[in-house]
């Protein structure tokens, strides 16, 4: 592996050779969606309350700050279906909405694309039977993706490389990213943006855990095939990019 070429990744020396007026987005075409469609299979879990007031007041912005740490222990405890959709909309809530291609969220995005897609993985969380889920920023909600099966725990074991820590956490968000909602707007320059937009979301994350009693780790050492497989993802056109387990501190 050339050592050389993979530091240049993390340069922006290629957005001077683009010739940005070919981008899909300058020939006229259709922006993606801002969202993966809902099967006409799944049906909408509603998530609870107003997000952006639940939890207000519960710890001050500087103390979260000072206190932020990485946690890989938890307690026996379920996460509550009020502070996962707390947790979410930390994430990846929608602020307001402009047109087709442009939809404010709770975290900053290049061009405002935010080519991610966050799944949860429920092993112990309130009023929603364990599988992986999907979380639908537009209406606030969950879609279910696929139950657990019995080898559940044992697949998410192997998608995390045997990190024990992981699997034993309440639930796992996982953010896939869709590229060509980056790629539409700034061509082969999109995908070191769509990792800088990884640490923002899971950076919200770290700090709203707190919010909630709740501590998080982020995590990007996976098996990309076998993590992907449990999405449910295709491994092309998506794939899964980061991922943090959350449970009670």
């Amino acid at each position: 592996m050339n050592m050389r070429t993979m530091r240049d990744f993390l340069k922006d020396d290629l957005r001077l050779q683009l010739d940005f007026s070919r981008s899909d987005q300058n020939r006229g075409m259709a922006p993606p969606p801002v969202q993966k469609p809902v099967r006409a299979d799944q049906t909408l879990i509603a998530l609870p309350g107003d997000p952006a007031t639940a939890f207000a007041g519960r710890v001050d912005l500087v103390r979260a700050l000072a206190d932020r740490k990485s946690h890989r222990a938890w307690r026996d405890e379920p996460l509550g279906s009020e502070e996962l959709g707390f947790l979410l909309w930390a994430v990846q809530g929608v602020r307001g909405k402009k047109g087709a291609a442009s939809v404010f969220r709770t975290v900053p995005s290049a061009g405002c694309r935010h080519a991610l897609e966050t799944y949860v993985l429920v092993n112990n969380c309130e009023s929603l039977e364990r599988g992986v889920y999907r979380y639908l920023p537009l209406e606030h909600a969950l879609v279910l993706e696929a139950p657990a099966g019995a080898d559940f725990s044992a697949r998410q074991h192997e998608a995390v490389l045997m990190q024990g820590f992981v699997a034993k956490a309440p639930v796992v968000l996982v953010w896939a990213t869709i590229p060509y909602r980056m790629e539409w707007r700034y061509m082969a320059a999109a995908h070191r943006v769509i990792a800088l937009d990884a640490g923002h979301v899971c950076q919200n994350l770290y700090l709203a855990a707190q919010a909630v009693g709740c501590g998080t780790c982020a995590v990007a050492a996976f098996h990309q095939q076998a993590l992907d497989a449990l999405l449910g993802v295709d491994g092309e056109d998506e794939f899964a990019l980061y991922l943090a387990p959350v449970g009670k501190i």
